[in-house]
């Protein structure tokens, strides 16, 4: 219900966005300040509480009752390791500042309770550190059989002063063990923990009034969902830079996770993160260095500070030193030479080559792959003389490449797409179907909008199969989940997509405030979920995502990457079928080329090697604590150094069976290509991102080699019918496949 009339405007809807969020350093130390809340930022805490009731998809998901919860969340978001807080502090906070949060928010508009919590914090810290510098001068003793568990993003503030004394102590000796695995003299190790801490407590120190309110609400919106966030007018103004890819940086979106990491959300294609090929979504940033500056540990550090450091002039270099998301121990950090760039849009569009795979008859099959890591379209900046590149478009073009150079099947690789244009999802279906819905958009009033292809025309027509991962995620999911309603395609990858079955929308405050307020100049900003996706046949791609046909094994299954693994994710849910002329595929059609993959799976030397890889990474994720004994530490890095080469060694043999390829490219690439100075080539080490990277050279990509096998089977099951864009399953029962 609202608690009073708000002027609505119309939404502004900008489709899937990254998530720029701004959150607190974990340690810090600060001057006298006198945070209270200013007279705009009690209009702006109102006027949020009605546009969350009155726009938000999920606008009933927080009653009265849930706002004590607040409390405690704010609480997380400043401790996310739960390090300086403990429970008796959680629950007497709670009990001042629980019964009245409500009235403060919704009618007040007062957040002095984030601000006097937050003096709390920053006592906290103050003394914690002081604690802390006076343990480094102790001896420490790397003997003993004690453990620590890095991540306490799950865990529970400790109950006592004396508990919290003890983590930290447990705490200290495992950052210091860690750069004593790096075989630095324990003097200094020490004075690094140290040096970490300053730099912390001066971060701290920069903290200003509209962090703490831009944190305090964000807190707030994510009670009801995770994509939810309120923008301070600093933030904002940055999140409007970066929609206009205006600044020139390395191609990436950050945010800061609950441990205080700095995490790279997006890798956006195009850019010089991405063309290095040594950087992926959900890798950790843990330190920036300029040339010839120190390497600057970002850690804790405040979002908008790390962006400075890594943003700069074109053709300058900034080093990153990078923990691979897959990174099983925190000492497996890489330094990435990155030259700053502006995204370079030919690099960022779709590309094509062709795979000649052996088809069982001492012959070769050419199979088509097309890889779109986004559903882009022309920016709003875009000249007319330059052209109107869309997703679409390309994928069109490259089609007709690879059919007049004689591909048997085709495939469109979607692992490294996070999402794009909805309207090019859509167009991009309508390349192979005949026409009709293709994705149902329903909004918080429950408006259903549906989203057709009317065009009958069809610019492909044989085998097609598409494959995903769990980072194809919104307008991906969108492409493939409507494929897959139609029996269009087979769709093939990790267990499911990512589950991004949300639209947000970025709601500016000054068109909300009262009429005698909106001659404000900085204001802030409301990002919301306002609709959410289903397929044609009525099944969301909210949080379960598309599940494939053919599920082929992946570390990705076991990282927390999905939608279902972030907290308060809207529900999966159903509504009624659109009227579609189609059907997903008969399970006599996809039994015999599962039954072919996994009979492959469970033989193929490549597969037992990615087997071997999952179990490993496995029994380390699930090593939740660590070990403070240095000898016992030093005994397991060293086997795990070991079984490093043994396993790169193992990749680069069978990497030697890779299909033989060609590329394919776009007529505007080629000329460009043709019209570009050549330069003297230059490597990683000069800071060339685009320079081939050695180790991406011998990839394995065990993945879209069995798709390929998989393309085959189907060829051998002569399915071409099936496959094709009739919008009909098949009504015939395949033969058994030869034996291979």
């Amino acid at each position: 219900m609202l608690r009073s009339p708000i002027k609505l405007r119309p939404l502004r809807l900008i489709g899937t966005v990254a998530l720029l969020l701004l959150l607190l350093s974990q340690v810090s130390a600060v001057p006298d300040r006198d945070f209270k809340t200013t007279p705009i930022m009690r209009l702006e805490t109102r006027t949020l509480i009605q546009m969350l009731e009155y726009f938000h998809y999920n606008k009933n998901a927080v009653t009265p009752d849930d706002y004590p919860q607040l409390i405690s969340d704010y609480l997380k978001e400043l401790d996310p390791q739960r390090l300086f807080f403990t429970t008796v502090d959680e629950q007497a906070f709670r009990r001042q500042y629980g019964p009245r949060v409500e009235t403060d928010l919704a009618y007040l508009g007062n957040i002095d309770t984030a601000f006097e919590i937050y003096k709390n914090y920053e006592q906290r810290v103050k003394t914690r550190t002081t604690w802390l510098f006076e343990e480094l001068k102790q001896n420490i003793d790397f003997t003993s059989t004690e453990t620590y568990t890095p991540d306490r993003s799950k865990s529970p503030f400790p109950a006592t002063a004396a508990e919290a004394d003890d983590l930290w102590r447990r705490r200290i000796k495992y950052e210091i063990i860690q750069d004593l695995l790096a075989k630095k003299p324990i003097e200094d190790a020490k004075a690094t923990v140290r040096k970490r801490y300053e730099r912390m407590l001066k971060n701290l120190g920069d903290i200003e009034s509209s962090d703490v309110q831009e944190t305090f609400l964000s807190s707030l919106t994510r009670m009801y969902d995770p994509h939810s966030a309120y923008f301070s007018s600093d933030t904002l103004q940055d999140f409007s830079i970066q929609m206009k890819l205006s600044l020139v940086g390395i191609g990436a979106v950050l945010s800061i996770e609950d441990d205080g990491n700095c995490v790279i959300r997006e890798v956006v294609p195009g850019g010089p993160a991405y063309t290095s090929g040594q950087i992926h979504a959900t890798d950790k940033i843990i330190a920036v260095q300029q040339p010839g500056g120190e390497n600057i540990e970002v850690i804790g550090m405040k979002l908008r500070r790390i962006v400075d450091m890594i943003r700069g002039d074109k053709n300058t270099k900034v080093t990153l030193t990078i923990l691979p998301h897959d990174a099983v121990d925190a000492t497996k950090t890489k330094q990435v030479v990155i030259t700053r760039d502006v995204i370079k849009l030919n690099s960022a569009r779709a590309s094509a080559s062709i795979y000649e795979v052996p088809n069982g008859q001492n012959q070769t099959t050419p199979v088509g792959v097309i890889a779109l890591n986004s559903f882009y379209g022309p920016s709003d900046d875009t000249k007319e003389n330059e052209g109107k590149n869309t997703a679409t478009k390309d994928v069109a073009e490259l089609i007709g490449k690879l059919q007049q150079q004689g591909i048997k099947a085709l495939v469109i690789d979607l692992r490294r797409n996070g999402g794009g244009l909805l309207s090019e999802a859509v167009d991009l279906t309508g390349l192979f179907i005949k026409q009709g819905p293709v994705v149902q958009v329903k909004d918080s009033l429950g408006h259903l909008t549906v989203d057709s292809d009317n065009d009958p025309a069809i610019a492909y027509a044989g085998p097609l199969t598409v494959l995903t991962s769990r980072f194809s995620a919104s307008a991906s999911e969108i492409f493939a989940g409507a494929l897959q309603n139609y029996g269009r395609a087979v769709i093939i990858g990790d267990s499911t997509t990512h589950g991004k079955g949300t639209v947000q929308a970025v709601l500016e405050m000054k068109n909300y405030l009262p009429r005698l307020s909106q001659n404000i100049e900085h204001t802030g900003a409301a990002k919301l979920t306002v609709q959410k996706f289903y397929l044609p046949n009525g099944s969301s791609t909210q949080k379960k995502g598309v599940t494939p046909d053919i599920t082929l094994p992946s570390i990705d299954d076991f990282l927390p990457i999905g939608e279902a693994d972030l907290p308060h994710a809207l529900i999966w849910d159903e509504i009624k079928s659109s009227s579609f002329d189609g059907h997903t595929m008969a399970r006599t059609a996809v039994k015999p080329l599962l039954a072919a993959s996994r009979e492959r799976q469970g033989s193929l030397n490549e597969f037992l090697y990615l087997k071997k890889t999952i179990d490993w990474f496995k029994e380390r994720q699930e090593q939740k604590s660590i070990s403070l004994n240095l000898a016992q530490r030093q005994a397991s890095k060293l086997a795990d150094d070991d079984y490093k080469k043994k396993i790169d060694a193992e990749r680069d043999i069978l990497a030697k069976a890779n299909f033989a390829t060609r590329v394919v490219k776009l007529d505007s690439v080629l000329t460009a290509e043709a019209t570009a100075p050549k330069a003297a080539a230059a490597t990683l080490e000069d800071g060339d991102t685009d320079a081939p990277d050695a180790e991406a050279q011998s990839k394995l990509d065990i993945h879209l080699r069995e798709t390929l096998r998989v393309v085959i089977d189907g060829l051998h099951l002569n399915q071409d019918q099936q496959l094709s864009a009739t919008n009909h399953a098949p009504s015939t029962t395949p033969t058994s496949l030869p034996k291979s």
